[in-house]
């Protein structure tokens, strides 16, 4: 079904077109003796996301529901309907390039938008064009301040996501590129005291991600004034795009590098993938970008078009000569994140990364309350939580099992020292009786 907006504008238009004043003078051939002059006394309009809250409890009396509160990377979040109405059009509806800018205008226009809101949220100069997903992102911008620098090793918060950590060894593993893990502190942020005795004179990046693999964020400012004393650039990935919505952005903080994962931006969880990366500097260090840069210039004729600007990538360009391999981008899910972006709007970004805060605050609140919870990493923190339970994670699972609930990532499966430690997202998609639920599951463990 195509989305078709109907504003007053769109109505007074159609009504002037048919020679008509108001709605009212459509309904002028019927008679007024069958025509309804009482109210319907109907209850006020709900909302998209009220409706679909409404329709989910309806939802429930048919079928067997699961409540999730697994994040870690990939969170469950609101998306618009209309996202999937536009992005099957199909002009739109292809991952390739736009090769042949005669004919792609509607697709570039759309990838300069991406980039300008990429810039937007996170306080930078340039985007590229997309990237695959936020790991690769990561491992194309270590690949990228090493082009910069000249130097072969960097250091990364042992607070990163363990999968972009993973993705980016394999990319640096044959080339000469030395990845140094930093511990995380006693809060879950970076252990400025291992910083300290790690960093030297052969450091190209240091490498955090915020809000980090926890939830909680990074002291931005104070880590790019440490990098950059030691003549380092700062790389700061963002693995949850929704949090620039009431953070303060990277950019501002002095980072060089930003580079992440727009899946919080109307991109369904999939199980994982396919997603879109994004990856933002600079624009003095726009000749090291990896991937495509889409700009705007004039035809002929002197009317606004849209062009692959920088494409310094091995299919475009001598292979030693390339700042990447990367092949094509995710110009559809990159599609999503712009409409997404463009629906909420500025205020309706910030609006909904408020509630995740709220929802995150709520249920930190009631944790506390559990004896046979142990919250970890106090501090600001954005939709997640991480909390040790009094039993191994085995026996807790069976209850939650029974009560339906996925309750989080269990972390000892990266982290040995977090055995029995839970990883817990909870965003706007989740109601207080969804967090009850899970508290009182946690009461009876």
């Amino acid at each position: 079904m195509r989305y078709i907006p109907n504003s007053s504008q769109v109505q007074a238009e159609m009504l002037r077109e048919i020679g008509l004043k108001s709605l009212e003078d459509l309904l002028t051939s019927i008679p007024p003796e069958v025509r309804l002059n009482s109210s319907l006394n109907l209850p006020r309009a709900l909302s998209e996301a009220e409706l679909l809250e409404k329709f989910k409890c309806y939802e429930q009396k048919n079928a067997s529901q699961v409540l999730s509160f697994l994040g870690a990377g990939v969170n469950d979040h609101y998306i618009p309907i209309v996202i999937d109405a536009l992005i099957s059009r199909g002009e739109f509806l292809t991952s390739y390039t736009p090769y042949q800018a005669e004919i792609s205008q509607g697709t570039l226009q759309a990838i300069f938008e991406f980039q300008t809101f990429m810039c937007q949220l996170t306080g930078m100069e340039v985007s590229n064009a997309s990237m695959y997903d936020g790991s690769t992102a990561l491992a194309e911008a270590l690949l990228m301040a090493s082009r910069i620098s000249q130097r072969p090793r960097s250091l990364i918060a042992s607070s990163l996501h363990p999968e972009y950590r993973a993705v980016a060894q394999t990319y640096t593993r044959h080339l000469k590129l030395q990845l140094d893990l930093v511990n995380f502190q006693d809060d879950g942020t970076v252990d400025f005291n291992a910083l300290e005795k790690q960093i030297g004179p052969d450091v190209a990046a240091v490498v955090v991600q915020s809000p980090n693999f926890f939830g909680n964020v990074e002291p931005l400012k104070r880590l790019a004034e440490f990098s950059h004393q030691h003549g380092s650039l700062l790389v700061v990935a963002v693995a949850e795009a929704l949090s620039l919505g009431i953070l303060s952005p990277p950019g501002s903080a002095g980072a060089d590098i930003v580079c992440g994962e727009v899946q919080s931006l109307g991109i369904p969880a999939s199980f994982g993938g396919p997603h879109a990366g994004f990856l933002t500097t600079r624009e003095k260090f726009v000749r090291n970008l990896p991937g495509r840069l889409v700009g705007q210039t004039t035809d002929t004729e002197g009317q606004r078009g849209f062009v692959l600007t920088l494409s310094t990538r091995e299919q475009h360009i001598r292979r030693e000569k390339a700042t990447s391999n990367i092949c094509t981008n995710q110009s559809l899910f990159a599609l999503v994140a712009t409409i997404y972006c463009s629906l909420m709007g500025k205020e309706g970004i910030r609006q909904i990364a408020v509630r995740n805060v709220f929802k995150t605050q709520y249920a930190l609140s009631e944790l506390k309350t559990v004896p046979a919870v142990r919250i970890l990493f106090p501090g600001a923190r954005f939709n997640e939580i991480v909390i040790q339970l009094a039993m191994p994670n085995e026996k807790a699972a069976t209850r939650f099992n029974s009560a339906k609930i996925v309750p989080g990532l269990h972390l000892g499966r990266y982290y040995p020292s977090l055995k029995d430690s839970l990883l817990l997202s909870f965003t706007e998609t989740k109601s207080k009786q969804d967090i009850d639920l899970l508290i009182q599951t946690l009461r009876n463990l």
